[in-house]
């Protein structure tokens, strides 16, 4: 028997490989499929089965191609009605798989159809489970992204999960191991540990959401308790991977590389967005008026699709040279299927052609520091409000803008005014930075390092225990 949890960091999203006496099984794959095919024809495996834990919001799965590619059918749980050709399993079912089984257990909540992957092994015994986003490690998946699909609301979603819980996964024995679909990164949970396997009993002990005397009313507050709202493109996702997707194939095949010329002729015809992705350090010092920063070496994905609110946006593309085609894929897995092309030669093909460009001023923290020792600044922290309320500067006029919501908030950066900018190490704030520099601020001074960096520089900190009141 093998089991290979193949992940993806930029997503934070676990897919899986199982094979056992010459047959394979898929469990939530990623769009691009060609690694699957790969893997089961290495050991001259057949692919027979691909489960889907439910209609995923946060990525396009894999599913469609892989099934055309290669015969295999895709299961899914009860309550899960795709408009392509699927088996939908009932409660109980079971999968045989060479000289294993596994089981569908349905286990709604997170969403109605979410279904649990049991698999036993050679003797029979309980192994592991595959539990999507019904159990994280260290969380369980949040309750609101199905409601207007399930006519419910997430606290009774919520109430749903909690009895799919402990009427089926606590169950099972304490070594069973326990296969998440995400790890933290991932916004379909809210406490996510940054580990990627553990086990059943682990989780017992430390989950908060599994406390053994854990009534149904607790359970329901804590699991809907800071609740951030949704990117915009999560419902998007889920139509495409109920209704059916073009291959990574072809939408790489559209994209066209651009000279200069016909990059910016293009952009102008289309209203295209033209995305950076290259590394912060070389978007700040020179890029193409009017782009945005997403750098492939970060979060590129999820923030893609938090300040992109519409998958359907034409995008242009700059970014290093022969990460072109990457850069496609990674924006197909989040649905965004509409790149028209990049810039052939990249940035430096753009200087060559004498085209105009703009800079992001930066700052060290320890020139912040001898800032604000010297006059009044402002100062605009955009991380998560956790890592905010956690610790942040101790400072007046410090504001916090969280990345998430930048383009509601636009108002309170000031116009005639400079301001600086920071996250917690540098990628999100020169994001922020250029979506400020697309609409007309640039006054904004981008703190190298973030917080990490401001931590180390003797400005004062407040801290969510210093906040505390102590008796």
């Amino acid at each position: 028997m093998i089991i290979e949890q193949i992940y993806t960091g930029c997503l934070a999203q676990g897919a899986y490989y199982i094979e056992s006496d010459g047959e394979a099984a898929i469990i939530d794959p990623l769009r691009e499929v060609q690694l699957y095919i790969d893997r089961a024809s290495k050991n001259n495996a057949k692919i027979k089965y691909i489960f889907e834990t439910h209609f995923h919001a946060d990525f396009v799965s894999g599913h469609v191609t892989l099934a055309e590619k290669t015969g295999a059918p895709i299961i899914y749980g009860p309550n899960a009605n795709p408009t392509f050709d699927t088996h939908i399993a009932k409660d109980g079912e079971i999968f045989k798989l060479g000289k294993i089984t596994i089981t569908a257990l349905h286990t709604p909540g997170h969403t109605m159809e979410s279904t649990t992957y049991l698999l036993k092994d050679e003797s029979g015994k309980d192994h592991a489970i595959f539990s999507g986003d019904t159990l994280f490690l260290g969380d369980v998946g949040r309750p609101d992204l199905a409601q207007k699909a399930a006519s419910l609301t997430q606290e009774e979603l919520a109430a749903t999960l909690y009895h799919s819980l402990r009427n089926k996964i606590m169950p099972l024995a304490d070594d069973v191991i326990v296969y998440p679909a995400h790890g933290a990164g991932s916004a379909c949970g809210k406490n996510l540990s940054k580990e990627t396997v553990g086990t059943l009993g682990e989780q017992k002990q430390t989950n908060y959401a599994l406390r053994a005397d854990m009534t149904e009313a607790e359970f329901v507050k804590e699991v809907t308790d800071g609740l951030l709202p949704p990117p915009a493109y999560f419902p998007l996702n889920v139509k495409l991977n109920k209704e059916g997707y073009e291959s990574v194939e072809n939408i790489i095949r559209k994209s066209k590389p651009l000279t200069p010329k016909d990059f910016i002729a293009l952009a102008e015809e289309s209203g295209a967005l033209i995305l950076d992705v290259r590394p912060g350090a070389d978007f700040a010092s020179g890029h193409i008026p009017g782009s945005i920063f997403i750098g492939l070496d970060g979060q590129f994905a999820p923030w893609v699709g938090a300040l992109i609110t519409d998958i359907r946006q034409p995008i242009l593309i700059v970014a290093p040279q022969d990460r072109e085609e990457e850069c496609i894929i990674r924006l197909s897995r989040v649905g965004y299927d509409n790149s028209l092309g990049y810039l052939k030669g990249g940035f430096e093909a753009w200087k060559a052609n004498n085209r105009e460009y703009d800079k992001i001023q930066q700052i060290t923290a320890q020139e912040m520091e001898q800032k604000l020792n010297s006059e009044e600044i402002a100062i605009f922290d955009v991380r998560k409000p956790g890592e905010y309320n956690n610790s942040h500067i101790n400072y007046k006029k410090l504001s916090h803008v969280p990345l998430d919501f930048i383009n509601q908030h636009l108002a309170e950066f000031p116009r005639s005014q400079p301001f600086y900018i920071h996250c917690a190490g540098g990628y999100r704030s020169l994001i922020a930075a250029s979506i400020l520099k697309a609409r007309g601020y640039h006054n904004m001074i981008d703190v190298i390092g973030g917080f990490g960096a401001i931590k180390k520089t003797g400005i004062p900190l407040i801290s969510e225990e210093s906040c505390s009141t102590s008796i």
